[in-house]
């Protein structure tokens, strides 16, 4: 079939995006009254991504765009939190540093001088999503900002997070500033394991020494189960949510990044995971036989499909001090986990 020239030169497909773009900004304008240059930038944010693992064992049980780098916004707090938690004390009275007082965004509204201890301050840091109080939090451990940052960083390499980088401990937009979602949920799994940051996110309302809040974090009220974790937005990174929910015990933690819908997505997550997977657990009383000999496995938990078989295979393998072989798990053929089996005896 011939072509009509029309005699237009034909748009490049980056000019027909722009325009698209555009048409959606003005669109959001007119039923949000929202800026066009805001709306462009919402539009334009780029993709979400999304995992869930089980806390304990960090099997991943659902994910799309898990490896993206992504800003996080104040879901970034988790890191700050976590590391307050294993390295300060809690009940330590400090004075506000000047450089914390008036910090951009989300406020607790700390005042020059204050005087307050470290876990009013983290109550406010995951409560109300204090920047004021990331930026005391960060002084009062590292010295500055930039010393906090670089400890965020190594902290995050040692739990298996090596795709994020910390430019700072609220989350405030910074191009260097990102994660991705397999990261945070790794984070975020390793800081539930932690007592007194548990606490602190699962907390509706705190009333302490100095201050008192109530929790923005919609989940726990509202989702059977909850037990955290954490809200962030920004333009940049659009909606944020790490949360997390225990039933028939198993912990399903869920991260969501730049997703509209932060809250009925993370729902639907989370009920998918319930609904498909649960927690095996064998700790360590239970005996196999592999080739002749009366074997134990340490304890283990292990993440196995609901209404699917699971079968247990012993594989003998060269004698290694008292290991005889090798428990392996399968379910549809396809090896879930596997660990080593130790001699008690023969047969």
């Amino acid at each position: 079939m011939r072509k009509i020239y029309s005699g237009q030169k034909p748009r490049s497909r980056a000019a027909l995006s722009a325009r698209l773009i555009a048409a959606l900004a003005v669109i959001l304008c007119v039923f949000f009254a929202i800026s066009p240059a805001k709306a462009a930038a919402e539009c334009a944010a780029g993709k979400s991504a999304c995992i869930a693992m089980e806390r304990q064992t960090q099997t991943v049980l659902h994910e799309y765009n898990a490896d993206a780098r992504l800003p996080m916004a104040s879901t970034t707090k988790i890191m700050t939190a976590l590391i307050i938690c294993e390295d300060c004390d809690l009940d330590r009275v400090v004075t506000v540093p000047d450089e914390a007082v008036g910090a951009e965004g989300s406020s607790i509204y700390l005042k020059k001088g204050e005087k307050i201890d470290i876990r009013d301050l983290l109550y406010g840091l995951m409560l109300r999503s204090g920047n004021d109080a990331a930026a005391a939090l960060a002084i009062i451990h590292s010295g500055s900002i930039s010393a906090f940052a670089q400890e965020m960083n190594a902290r995050a390499r040692i739990l298996g997070a090596m795709n994020t980088n910390f430019k700072n401990p609220s989350g405030l937009p910074d191009d260097e500033h990102y994660t991705t979602a397999r990261d945070l949920c790794k984070i975020a799994c390793a800081a539930m394991g932690n007592a007194d940051f548990r606490q602190i996110v699962g907390t509706k309302s705190w009333h302490g020494k100095y201050r008192s809040y109530a929790n923005k974090n919609k989940l726990l009220y509202n989702y059977e189960g909850a037990t955290g974790i954490k809200t962030g937005y920004t333009v940049k990174a659009g909606r944020c949510l790490v949360s997390s929910a225990l039933r028939d015990g198993m912990e399903t933690v869920c991260v969501v990044l730049n997703e509209p819908d932060m809250y009925n997505k993370s729902y639907s997550v989370l009920d998918e995971c319930f609904k498909n997977f649960e927690l095996a657990e064998n700790g360590g009383d239970k005996l196999f036989i592999c080739g002749g000999e009366l074997c134990r496995a340490e304890g283990f938990k292990v993440v196995i499909k609901r209404g699917v078989p699971a079968v247990f295979k012993c594989v003998p393998m060269p004698q290694d001090g008292d290991c005889a072989g090798e428990l392996q798990i399968y379910q549809q053929n396809n090896l879930i986990f596997s660990t080593k089996l130790y001699s008690i005896g023969i047969v």
